[in-house]
């Protein structure tokens, strides 16, 4: 395997992972800390997944195989490790926030 990723790639990376974790803390919903949380962990696991996506899973093909190619980063690949990663993300903070409200509410009170 061959890391190729200048500069420019990582950037764009940066910036698409950044983008997703925004949009990501936008659709969970619920308080500013929830919120920020879910921008930092996604655009963290964004960043990991679109270089893995990017190197590893499309680092065999040659530059006219992957198009659009911004300096060694396969966009098109990253764009949907991305989105698949935000998806991902989003359901499972919705999940557990889902979760933690369930434990918390009293059982409701019988008729009498």
């Amino acid at each position: 395997m061959q890391w190729d990723l200048g500069l420019q790639g990582l950037s764009v990376l940066a910036a698409l992972s950044l983008g997703f974790g925004v949009l990501a803390g936008l659709l969970v919903g619920g308080g500013w800390s929830r919120r920020l949380w879910t921008v930092v962990v996604t655009t963290c696991t964004c960043l990991v997944a679109g270089l893995l996506a990017s190197e590893w899973l499309f680092g065999w093909a040659t530059e006219e195989e992957l198009q659009p190619n911004i300096d060694g980063l396969s966009r098109d690949e990253v764009l949907l490790a991305g989105v698949l990663t935000t998806g991902v993300v989003v359901w499972l903070v919705r999940h557990r926030a889902r979760a933690e409200r369930r434990t918390r509410e009293p059982p409701a009170a019988g008729h009498a």
